[in-house]
This record gives structure tokens, sequence and C-alpha cells, in this order.
């Protein structure tokens, strides 16, 4: 059973490792052509030769036309296989650069990140990289793994994170206004001294995320896993926290300002009876 699950797999990878090579593609192309064409043209070779060599130059016009489609195809087929090639480069840069911490290795790895935007690649590998001061504004990073990367001090704004991997990630002192975190999985992340305005972290994983001296104003937090996030003197002016799961008041009693917040009425009420300066203009 095992080997047949797998037989697809390798008729895929068999087709990949065909056409990346043009000069194989070719040979094949023809290969299976020759086999077809001998094989209906057997019973006129016997039957009637003559009749049928005649025939060859009426067909030759026809040929040309062969050719032609033939050619598109095999330039069809080549540039695919050269943009796969590209696209394995462009993946293979990012692992050598992987832990190498340096100016150089970071700029290098956001060039190749942006080639791969550009062919439509946002689940990039890019745990342990190191993205240090660096300009990620406005990529797609939609479902990446970002795991224990250094993107500090970097420019983030509206970059999209969405369902992506942020764990242990380090974001402090970056700029991430009007970016989109939804449903990521950021538990452990540091925020420290970030700017996140009217960023969304609807649905995303925040257990433990450290938020100090953030700056929040306005940002999406609905819905989203909240149980030990530090907000130590964090702006969450305008921020919607409703639906927050495992957020507490002593989680929020630290925070700069909640004035304007949106938050569950248990939850405001405690900051009302308890730190009504918070909330206060």
């Amino acid at each position: 059973m095992k080997f047949l699950k797998s037989i697809p797999e390798k008729i895929k990878a068999l087709f990949f490792h065909i056409i990346e090579r043009p000069i194989l593609t070719a040979l094949v192309v023809l290969l299976l052509v020759s086999m077809l064409v001998i094989a209906l043209s057997i019973p006129f070779y016997i039957e009637s030769g003559r009749d049928f060599w005649s025939q060859i130059l009426v067909e030759a016009h026809g040929m040309l036309f062969d050719i032609a489609i033939i050619g598109i195809l095999l330039y069809w087929l080549n540039e695919n296989g050269e943009i796969r090639q590209r696209i394995r480069t462009y993946q293979n840069e990012i692992d050598d650069f992987r832990l190498w911490r340096s100016e150089e290795s970071a700029f290098r790895t956001v060039g190749n990140i942006r080639r791969l935007n550009r062919h439509k690649i946002f689940d990039i590998n890019l745990a342990n990289s190191h993205l240090q001061k660096t300009n990620l504004s406005y990529v797609n990073l939609k479902g990446a793994n970002l795991n224990s990367a250094n993107v500090s001090h970097c420019s983030l704004i509206e970059i999209n994170l969405d369902s992506s991997r942020l764990n242990q990630t380090n974001f402090e002192n970056s700029n991430l206004n009007g970016a989109s975190l939804m449903g990521a999985y950021a538990s452990g992340a540091n925020f420290q001294d970030a700017y996140l305005i009217k960023t969304n972290l609807e649905n995303s994983f925040l257990i433990k995320t450290i938020f100090r001296s953030a700056q929040l104003m306005e940002a999406n937090l609905r819905n989203s896993y909240l149980m030990g996030t530090d907000f130590e003197n964090a702006s969450l002016f305008k921020a919607d926290l409703r639906g927050a799961k495992g957020l507490t008041f002593e989680q929020l009693s630290k925070a700069k300002t909640l004035y304007m917040a949106e938050m569950e009425d248990d939850i405001r009420q405690e900051v009302i009876q308890k730190a009504p300066q918070l909330i206060a203009e």
C-alpha cells in the first residue's frame, strides 16, 4: 500500500526532472512522437508503400505547423523548468544564509524573499533567519515559518503574516503599522518597543508574548489567545480586546493606557473599579 501511495509523487518528481533539462525534454518529446507516428504508419508501409510515400510531401506542409506547435510546447516546458530552477536557487540561498548573522546575509535573504514573492511563493521557511534592520514592508509571508528569527529594528509596514509561525521571533523595536497577523502563531514572540498601530492580530496565538512598551493603538486583538501576555507600559488606545481568551485584569493593569479600548464587560468593570486612570482621557 505504501508503494502505491508513493507512485504519484515519483511521477511528479520525474516530470519536473525532465522539464528542468531542455535537451532531455526535447529527446523525450521526439521519442514519443516518433513511436506514435511509426506505429500508426506500419500498415501503409506494408500495403501501399509507393502511394504512401507520394503523400508525404502533402503532409509535409502540416508537419511545418506541427513543428511550430511542438516548438511552442517545448518553449513553455523549458520556461517552466527555468522558473522552478530559479525558485529552488532562491530557497537554497535562504537556507545558506540562515545561521549567518551579518548585515550582508540579512539583505540578501530579503532580496530572495522579494524574488519568491514575484513568483507567488509566500510560505517561505525563514526559521532562525537573521533579518535585523531590513525593509520587509508590503511583503507577503502568509503561512511562512519565522520561528526564532531575528526581525528586530525592521520596517514591516503592512506586511502580510497571516497564519504564519512566529514563535519566539524577535520583533523588538520594529514597525508593524498596518500589518496583518490574523491567525498567526506568535507565542513567546518579543514585540517590545514595537509599533503595531492598526495591526490586525485577530484570532492569533499570543501566549506569553511580550508587548512591553509597544504601541498598540487601534490594534485588533479580537478572539486572540492572550494567556500570560505582557502588556507592561503598552499603549492600548482604541485597541479591540473583545473575545480575547485568557486576558486578565492583572495583565491590563500594567498597561500605559486603555483609553477608548474595547473589551469584555466584566474586565471593563474591574478596570473601572480598580484602575480607572487607565481608561481616563
